[in-house]
């Protein structure tokens, strides 16, 4: 790192370990001050629901019910303090509570879930709050919708949220498009948050989804609170934690093109009411979709094996440490299964004709140790986050994704290199949530430091003379180090100036420095070292500066309803661009593309109508972005090169509703209509300027649509047993691949299904996805490779819980 942030790092951890001796001095006291509050759980029959959560919010605190229903919950601080009550089969409930002193007798009820919806807590804004009263535009997706809606990877929300779009080309990292701010780079610009910690680029997050407690995603600008890459909105996904109640689970899913998911998990007290752990694991196996004709075998075969380790130390009544650490390692037998142009891709489905078959090894880990603190007058908390990613393609991989020997990709050069790492501070002061005040406040300060270190080869094969190459069987090697570190600054604060209206206000300050130098080196066959350098050490920095405001007005016009107007502004962090394998470029230098900005305008209103039976949530937006940066990929090398040179407009609506209309019957529903087009835009290419003006973003369906309905048929009168049929509708508009909007995928529906047995600690399920078998285009590169979407896919799931 260097010397100027380890300086910045060291300082700010001895103000946080000054910061913490001196609340852990008076943190005994001030616990004395809390109260119990005694109270029981019931059903809307006045049966006790034994074993129901009751947590207080914005705490570590948390109890459970006993046989008879009855629960205490210990060291609460006086003022208004929210708990949030939920039990397996009920609809979630909260209840707002003052505190003066012990209080008792407090009766909380629950209502069957086939009845009412959930009252879903969020922490969108980093503090937990009622969802519906957030004047913000938030989809929650609960640990039971990720299994009713069969999510196994981040990609799968697509349609549900509305107007996100979500694929991979077959290598496993997903590309998020939200409100036509989509991810064309390696800094994404949809930031996707684990169990609190920013997957920092497209190289280290996780896109697996098991042991999930719940998934919101926030759409729009959330630069405030959130920073760099949330220009286009934030996806932050929880896991469960450990607790004084032990749980686990054993899961089997077996389904056709060899699927096998095998998962487990396990919370436990290891001391009750101070230390916990829990862990988390997954296997996954696919033989795969895609067929190779070139040697006659299945091409994308891959494992997958996932771990999610917690261990929770309770200290005091005041304060919670938690380390938390995550890995997955993919083996893919065919990272990239593309074929050339639509039209072959759609005339023999899932087959292509590579020769260059390979096997990659993508291996990341993340590492994060958080400390929070709860007091009387304000609350505190500290995460430090440590991020790897090292992807590795075992021999050369196929670059013109065709049966010659033309050009292969090389990046096995040992440990050293494209091994990505990335540490990451958060600190964060906010006002207690138990106050009685109209004023609440959240600030604090994020710093990270990244080390990327790539070396990557172009080998031109025997037959690289019809690709253009006047030379064949040599490699152009590139040699690029890039080190990027920064600061910021934010804070948030709510003013409720009455019952009925509350105003918010942030702003966040960001710094950020980049750093990177670039080598070229030429090497003949068979010779075992590079020959000469066909371009020198070329070494560039640069900074850049962001300020990310936001202001949000809320009126409450009744309990159940909120109408909202706000604005925002989102960035993406600039950089440096590489250059491409090309020695007549040999004394060109690198140069930085500026951040890209958008501002963005919504309006909403939320209601929860007919007693919680109905959900209506609706949104209209409109968002500019100015300084688009434009990446062009250029082959064979492999090499993106971005260039800021557009203005893009993106407007649009949304619906989001949810509704039980009669016993058993559930129904949701979500709703995006989204335009976005370049006001501004001009490529060079081929010596000529295009102007690309009026044209519409890449992975940008204009519409998404996906209706569920289940249907429960209860066995007995707790409807603990019941039966399950459920069918679902996802409808994606249509969408263009490349700038110009040549690869164009018309819109297309695709059906699924979910059915089976269900009990309390039991239950076996059958599904299906695409069940019409409906051929698309998942994802496609601009120079015309295609990556199809999923064909149809039927398996089955047994789980067991305790």
């Amino acid at each position: 790192m260097p010397p100027g942030f380890v300086k910045i790092v060291c300082t700010m951890k001895r103000c946080f370990l000054s910061f913490c001796w001196l609340v852990l001095a008076f943190s005994s006291v001030l616990a004395q001050q809390g109260f119990t509050i005694d109270g029981r759980v019931v059903d809307d029959k006045s049966n006790p629901v034994a074993g129901a959560s009751v947590r207080l919010l914005n705490t570590s605190r948390q109890t459970f019910a006993d046989a008879q229903g009855h629960f205490s919950l210990g060291h609460a601080p006086a003022g208004t303090v929210i708990l949030e009550v939920t039990a397996v089969g009920y609809a979630s409930f909260v209840e707002h509570v003052v505190v003066k002193s012990n209080v008792e007798g407090l009766s909380v009820m629950l209502h069957q879930k086939s009845k009412q919806l959930d009252e879903v807590v969020v922490s969108a804004q980093k503090e937990e709050e009622l969802l519906q009263r957030l004047p913000v535009s938030v989809t929650h997706i609960s640990a039971t919708q990720v299994q009713e809606y069969r999510l196994w990877n981040s990609k799968d929300i697509t349609a549900i949220v509305p107007n996100l779009f979500s694929y991979d080309p077959g290598d496993k990292r997903n590309v998020i498009s939200v409100r036509g701010i989509t991810t064309t780079s390696y800094d994404p610009a949809v930031a996707t948050y684990i169990d609190g910690v920013n997957q920092f680029g497209l190289d280290t997050y996780i896109p697996q989804l098991f042991d999930v407690d719940h998934i919101e995603v926030l759409r729009g600008p959330q630069g405030t609170l959130y920073g760099r890459n949330a220009m286009g909105g934030v996806v932050n996904i929880i896991t469960k934690r450990p607790t004084n109640q032990p749980a686990g689970f054993g899961e089997i899913s077996i389904g056709n093109k060899g699927q096998q998911r095998y998962a487990a998990g396990i919370r436990v007290p290891l001391i009750k009411d101070k230390l916990f752990f829990g862990a988390a694991s997954l296997y996954d196996h696919l033989n795969g979709f895609y067929w190779n004709d070139f040697n006659h075998s299945k091409y994308d075969r891959q494992n997958n094996a996932t771990g999610n380790y917690y261990l929770k130390f309770l200290p005091g009544n005041q304060w919670a440490l938690t380390l938390n650490v995550k890995h997955s390692s993919w083996v893919n037998h065919g990272p990239f299964p593309l074929v050339n142009g639509v039209e072959d891709a759609f005339k023999n489905p899932f087959h292509l004709s590579q020769n260059a078959v390979t096997q990659m090894n993508d291996n990341t880990g993340n590492a994060s140790l958080s400390a929070i603190y709860t007091g009387p007058a304000f609350s505190f908390s500290s995460q430090t986050a440590y991020q790897s990613n090292a992807r590795i393609y075992k021999t050369p991989i196929d670059a013109d994704f065709s049966p010659i020997d033309g050009v292969t990709i090389i990046n096995n050069y040992g440990g050293d290199w494209n091994k990505v790492k990335v540490w990451t501070q958060e600190f964060k002061f906010s006002s207690a949530a138990s106050l009685r005040t109209p004023f609440k406040w959240t600030a604090g300060a994020y710093l990270f430091y990244q080390d990327n270190p790539v070396k990557q080869a172009t080998h031109y094969g025997a037959d690289a003379a019809l690709l253009g190459s006047p030379d064949a069987n040599f490699s152009l090697i590139n040699i690029a180090k890039g080190k990027s570190d920064g600061l910021a600054l934010f804070g948030q604060a709510t003013y409720t100036i009455s019952s009925k209206l509350d105003l918010t206000a942030g702003l966040r300050y960001d710094y950020e420095h980049k750093k990177q130098s670039v080598r070229g080196q030429y090497q003949h066959d068979p010779a075992p070292t590079p020959g000469f350098d066909y371009r020198s050490d070329t070494l560039a920095k640069a900074s850049f500066r962001a300020v990310s405001p936001k202001l949000t007005l809320g009126y409450h016009a009744s309990t159940n309803s909120l109408v909202f107007l706000s604005y925002s502004r989102g960035y993406r962090a600039g950089g440096l661009t590489s250059l491409p394998s090309d020695p007549s470029q040999a004394n060109s230098a690198l140069y930085s593309f500026k951040p890209e900005y958008s501002n963005n305008i919504e309006a909403g209103v939320k209601n929860m109508l007919l007693q919680n039976k109905l959900m209506v949530n609706i949104t209209a937006f409109y968002t500019t972005v100015n300084d688009a940066q434009v990446p062009t990929l250029v082959l064979p090398a492999g090499v993106v090169i971005t260039r800021n040179t557009g203005k893009l407009t993106s407007k649009g609506a949304e619906l989001e509703l949810a509704a039980t209309p009669a016993g058993g019957l559930e129904l949701d529903y979500s709703f995006g209509y989204n335009q976005a087009k370049y006001t501004t835009l001009k490529l060079a290419q081929n010596g000529t300027e295009v102007n690309l003006k009026g044209k519409y973003q890449l992975f940008t369906p204009d519409v998404t649509s996906m209706l569920a309905v289940q249907y429960s048929y209860a066995l007995n009168k707790a409807r603990t047993s019941r039966l399950v049929l459920r069918g679902e509708w996802k409808y994606v508009g249509r969408q263009y691949f490349d700038l110009a909007n040549t690869i164009k995928q018309d819109a297309y529906s695709l059906l699924n299904t979910r059915f089976g047995f269900e009990a309390k600690q039991f239950s076996v399920l059958f599904w299906g996805r695409n069940l019409a078998n409906k051929t698309f285009i998942g994802y496609a590169y601009d120079f015309g490779a295609v990556h199809l979407g999923d064909p149809k896919t039927i398996g089955a799931t047994v789980q067991v819980r305790f």
